[in-house]
């Protein structure tokens, strides 16, 4: 079914060209269904080289021609964005946006359009092994579900929920997440660089620590609990239980905690009043 639409990006920055990739790598889209629209002309032009789809530089040009038009540009863009293609949208076309914290509704007022569903992926869908939260407005048909559901596919899992309020709160869990594993593995670099480990030698083990350490979890008894997990490596008296009451004496917990409650209050206040900026590279 996605085969034979044509999809637009409105803005052909890293995750339009995630989204590009997976498609294409699944074999869901054809390159000449393809459409990225963006201010920078050798962006669209390195973009046709490496997919073969079809650059444009103006927006509503691009959205007119699309079945599903992906917006995928820098919250801080999207008021002029959706200015430059406001009533420009057939009424058949699904829109899909990608922009954190902007709510259904501002999409629909600056577009004057009913059908649009609104996702939270993050960065490792750029391999294809991304997490996206979406949900979609009453008018979004069941076959356009459909659609989006095998779009958001292409770059990992994805998981519907039923209420909006959920995508602020998965783009403070989520879509934030990834920054928040880099720091701790940054901060555990350091510590071993710290213990006389040189630095190569200290990625390498803390990588290899997470990635096995999450490979393990999605291997053990389905009802694991992390907590259980991480009982296994914890003896009495031993280093992970003098780690640990370091770790919780500090607060992690509620440093973590606070962490994703302060990037969830910024999602709502970037749906709230975005500003448009002078044209990036999107």
């Amino acid at each position: 079914m996605l085969k034979n639409k044509i999809i637009a990006f409105i803005g052909p920055g890293m995750m339009a060209e995630a989204m590009v990739a997976g498609l294409l790598r699944q074999k869901l889209a054809s390159p000449k269904n393809l459409l990225a629209s963006g201010p920078r002309v050798n962006r669209g032009k390195k973009l046709q080289e490496q997919y073969g789809l079809t650059p444009f530089t103006d927006n509503a040009e691009a959205a007119r021609q699309a079945d599903v038009v992906v917006l995928s540009v820098k919250p801080q863009r999207l008021e002029r964005v959706l200015e430059s293609l406001h009533g420009e949208i057939q009424p058949s076309t699904l829109v899909l946006s990608i922009v954190a914290g902007a709510p259904i509704a501002k999409i629909a007022a600056g577009l004057e359009h009913r059908s649009i569903v609104r996702s939270m992926p993050n960065t490792p869908a750029q391999i294809g092994e991304g997490i996206t939260v979406w949900t979609a407005s009453p008018e979004v048909s069941a076959e356009q579900q459909d659609l989006a559901r095998q779009i958001l596919g292409a770059l990992g899992e994805e998981v519907f929920v039923e209420e909006e309020s959920f995508l602020d709160k998965a783009t403070a869990l989520s879509g934030t997440g990834p920054a928040y594993v880099y720091l701790f593995m940054e901060a555990m670099v350091d510590a071993g660089v710290h213990l006389g480990f040189p630095r190569r030698v200290a990625e390498k083990l803390v990588v290899q620590t997470v990635s096995g350490s999450v490979s393990y979890y999605s291997h053990a008894d389905t009802e694991s609990h992390l907590s259980r997990l991480r009982n296994q490596v914890t003896s009495p008296g031993g280093t992970s239980a003098e780690a640990l009451y370091y770790l919780e004496k500090a607060g992690f917990r509620t440093a973590i905690s606070r962490a994703i409650w302060a990037a969830y209050e910024r999602s709502v206040e970037l749906g709230k009043d975005a500003k448009t900026q002078p044209p990036e590279d999107g």
